[in-house]
C-alpha cells in the first residue's frame, strides 16, 4: 500500500469520536497551498454528464491545470468528450489508486460522482489536504454531512459545493435586499420543482430492488458502488437513474431544492429544522422516491426573526397555490439542461415565493433573481431598492481563487453542509413517511428511535470503514 494511502487510513478518517490531522507539511509542501500566480492542479472524479460540465467551466476559467482523470466506465460513451478534451492527462477508474499515484501531484479534486458516493472521495482527498469542489447535495446522509463539515474545519481546506446560483445575482440580490430591509420578517416560503422525474411511470408497488443485468464491460460496477451495500448491475442504477432511490440519490429535494432554498436558507439564518412533516406523500414505497411529495419544513425564531415554513412541492400535479398577482412562471434560460435532453418546462417552473409581513417576493432557480409581487407593489418600492453588485467571480473561478487564497468560497462546507441536512432530513421524512421532531442543539430526531438512527444510516461495506471512524 502506496505512503500516502497508509497516511489516509491511519490518521486521516472521521468519526464521531473525533478527527485526527495529517501533518502540516505533504512532500514538503504546506496543506492546501496554492502560490497565487499558480494554476490549480485539479483531479477530476466523475467526468460524464454533470462531471463533465464541472470540468469544463472550472477549465475555461484559464485557473487550473487539470492533472487527473477519474471515472469507473472511461469506455462510456458520456465520458468521451471529457478524455479527448484531455487526451494525454492519466486516467484512472478508482480514486484511491489515483491518489496513492498522483497525490503528490494534486492540489484540488472535483467530485461530480452520484450523491452516495461524494462523501468517501471528499474525505480522503480533504485527509490528504486537497480543496474539494462537491456536486450538490454534499452527501447523502446527515452524519456524513456532519463529518465533511468537521474535516474541511479541521483540515483547513477550500470546499465548495455545486449550487453555482451562490455566485449568481440572487445571491447578490438576496444578500442586498435583506441587509437593506427590503426583505424581513419572512414567516413562509413555498418551494416547487414541479417537472416530470425519471421515477414517475416506476410501479410503485415494487417488492423488491430489480435483477441484476450485465453490466458494461468497461465498468468498475464494485467500485461504483463504494460504501453502498452490494448490488448486482442494473440499468436503472446506472447513470442519472441513481438519483431515483433512497439507497442511492437525493431525489427531486436533494437535486432542486439546492438551487432553489439556498440564498433563503443562508441569508434567512434558517439552519436546522425542528419539525418536518410529509403533507402529502402519493405513491410511497420504501425504495424510490414518491410520485408527488409536500413538505413542511420548520424553523423556530432566531436572531429577531420570525419563525419560518418553507413548504417543499414536488411531483408533475403537485402544483402549489400561488398568489393574486404572480404573473407569469417564467423557465430560466441559464439553468443547466438535464442530461436527457432539455429542460422541459412545467404549469409552474422551479421557483419559489415568499412571504414576508409587507411584501411577497417571487423567484426562480439556480441565479434567478427575485421580483416583487404585485405589480403596483414592485412600483411602490421601485425607488428604495439598494443597488445589487456585480459578482467578482463565477462559482468555478471563485472556488479556483479561494484554493489559491484570492477569495472565500460562498457555498463551502460550513454554509452548504446545514442546507444539505435539511434535506437530509426531507428525505428521511419521506422514506419513513412519518412526521420527523428534530433537536436542534443536540442534533437528535427525539420522536422516532429508527429515524435518529437512519441520521448515521447503515454500516459501511467491508473496506470502507475508514472513512467513517478514526
Amino acid at each position: 500500500m502506496n505512503k500516502n494511502r497508509r497516511s489516509f487510513i491511519k490518521t486521516g478518517a472521521l468519526g464521531a469520536a473525533g478527527i485526527s490531522l495529517i501533518p502540516s507539511m505533504v512532500l514538503g509542501k504546506p496543506l492546501g497551498h496554492v502560490a497565487p500566480s499558480d494554476k490549480v492542479n485539479l483531479a477530476c472524479c466523475g467526468i460524464g454528464h454533470r462531471g463533465g460540465e464541472i470540468i469544463r467551466a472550472l477549465h475555461a476559467t484559464g485557473l487550473a491545470n487539470v492533472v487527473a482523470l477519474c471515472d469507473v466506465d472511461m469506455g462510456a460513451p458520456h465520458t468521451k468528450a471529457v478524455i479527448d478534451m484531455f487526451p494525454d492527462v492519466p486516467r484512472f477508474q478508482d480514486f484511491r489508486v489515483m491518489f496513492d499515484k498522483m497525490g503528490n501531484q494534486i492540489e484540488a479534486v472535483t467530485v461530480g460522482t452520484p450523491d452516495f458516493s461524494h462523501f468517501p472521495i471528499t474525505m480522503h482527498a480533504m485527509a490528504l489536504g486537497k480543496h474539494v469542489y462537491v456536486e450538490k447535495p454534499m452527501a447523502r446522509t446527515f452524519q456524513e454531512v456532519e463529518l465533511m463539515m468537521e474535516g474541511a474545519k479541521k483540515y483547513k481546506v477550500a470546499t465548495q459545493m455545486g449550487n453555482q446560483g451562490h455566485s449568481e445575482g440572487n445571491y447578490f440580490q438576496f444578500k442586498a435586499w435583506k441587509e437593506a430591509g427590503i426583505i424581513k420578517d419572512v414567516t413562509a416560503m413555498t418551494a416547487h420543482m414541479n417537472g416530470k422525474r425519471r421515477w414517475h411511470d416506476w410501479d410503485v408497488n415494487m417488492a423488491a430492488y430489480p435483477a441484476g443485468q450485465s453490466k458494461p464491460s468497461t465498468m468498475d460496477w464494485d467500485t461504483w458502488l463504494s460504501a453502498i451495500e452490494h448490488h448486482d448491475f442494473h440499468k436503472d442504477f446506472h447513470e442519472g437513474q441513481w438519483r431515483c432511490w433512497y439507497q442511492f440519490g437525493m431525489g427531486a429535494l436533494g437535486d432542486w431544492g439546492a438551487h432553489i432554498m439556498d440564498t433563503a436558507h443562508e441569508f434567512l439564518e434558517l439552519g436546522l429544522p425542528y419539525e418536518v412533516n410529509p403533507v402529502k406523500l402519493d405513491g410511497h414505497n420504501p425504495f424510490f422516491f414518491p410520485m408527488a411529495t409536500t413538505l413542511d419544513f420548520k424553523f423556530p425564531e432566531r436572531n429577531g426573526m420570525p419563525a419560518c415554513t418553507i413548504t417543499w412541492y414536488d411531483g408533475v400535479n403537485n402544483i402549489p397555490a400561488v398568489p393574486d398577482g404572480y404573473g407569469v412562471s417564467e423557465l430560466d434560460p441559464n439553468i443547466p439542461p438535464p442530461s436527457t435532453g432539455q429542460l422541459q418546462p412545467a404549469r409552474l417552473n422551479p421557483g419559489k415565493i415568499i412571504y414576508g409581513k409587507d411584501l411577497t417576493f417571487k423567484g426562480g432557480s439556480h441565479g434567478s433573481t427575485l421580483s416583487i409581487i404585485p405589480e403596483e407593489a414592485a412600483k411602490d418600492m421601485a425607488s428604495k431598492l439598494p443597488e445589487v453588485p456585480e459578482s467578482p467571480s463565477n462559482h468555478f473561478a471563485n472556488f479556483l481563487k479561494a484554493c489559491k487564497g484570492e477569495e472565500e468560497c460562498r457555498s463551502s462546507f460550513e454554509i452548504a453542509g446545514p442546507l444539505s441536512q435539511v434535506f437530509c432530513l426531507g428525505v428521511l421524512a419521506q422514506q419513513m413517511n412519518t412526521k420527523i421532531v428534530f433537536d436542534r442543539e443536540t442534533k437528535k430526531v427525539v420522536n422516532n428511535p429508527l429515524a435518529n438512527a437512519m441520521l448515521i444510516g447503515p454500516p459501511p461495506r467491508k473496506g470502507w470503514e475508514q472513512y467513517y471512524r478514526v
